[in-house]
């Protein structure tokens, strides 16, 4: 269900060093990765945009939709998307899904909304293997993202201690497999392998 007023960002991430090549650009679901998570993201809401940096603003298809990397968050890694999109859209709250993790679905992303009310301030999936936040699957109230302005100005740029040291929502789906990161590519392999055999087995049903 759509909640209204919530945003939503695919994170792009950048040219990775051990897969060789963008990981939003890697097909899983028969598109590019980042167009696959904006159509999740879409079920839940109001508005969708595709957080890339200045490179990669140019291979993608709607422009419309993207938030470049503001020039003064440069050379930060991921904060630089939430502070860009806290910059142009102050009033809103932001549900975050990087294109590094194509096994989350629709039905993780729900039941992650459902544990989200009035009072929450963050929330992450949380990997309880490795005692680790998820910093981009995530729901990111306006009032967090001013705090993660004020880590900035602070030269505090990770993710991971903001997490902690609010004290966010751990949210540990059921399918704990899905929480895994895409990050070479023996590991894109292996899950093309793995949706693929999925999708098959759903057409036999």
């Amino acid at each position: 269900m759509m909640r209204k007023g919530l945003y939503g960002m695919v994170v792009c991430g950048g040219q990775s060093t051990r897969m060789g090549t963008d990981k939003s650009e890697i097909v899983y679901y028969k598109k590019p990765q980042r167009e696959h998570v904006s159509d999740m993201l879409r079920i839940f809401c109001e508005k969708v945009f595709v957080s890339c940096n200045s490179n990669q603003a140019g291979r993608i298809s709607n422009p419309d939709s993207l938030l470049i990397d503001l020039p003064e968050f440069s050379n930060i890694g991921p904060m630089a998307a939430l502070l860009t999109a806290n910059t142009v859209f102050p009033e809103n709250d932001f549900l975050v899904l990087a294109c590094d993790y194509p096994f989350i679905d629709a039905e993780d992303l729900d039941f992650f909304l459902q544990t989200i009310n009035e009072k929450s301030f963050t929330a992450a999936f949380y990997n309880d293997k490795d005692s680790v936040y998820e910093p981009l699957i995530a729901w990111y109230s306006k009032e967090s993202l001013q705090k993660i302005k004020n880590c900035f100005y602070n030269q505090q740029f990770s993710l991971q201690r903001f997490l902690k040291e609010s004290n966010a929502q751990q949210f540990k789906p059921i399918h704990t497999d899905h929480l895994k990161s895409v990050d070479t590519p023996e590991d894109s392999f292996n899950a093309k392998r793995i949706i693929s055999t999925e999708n098959d087995f759903k057409v036999c049903l």
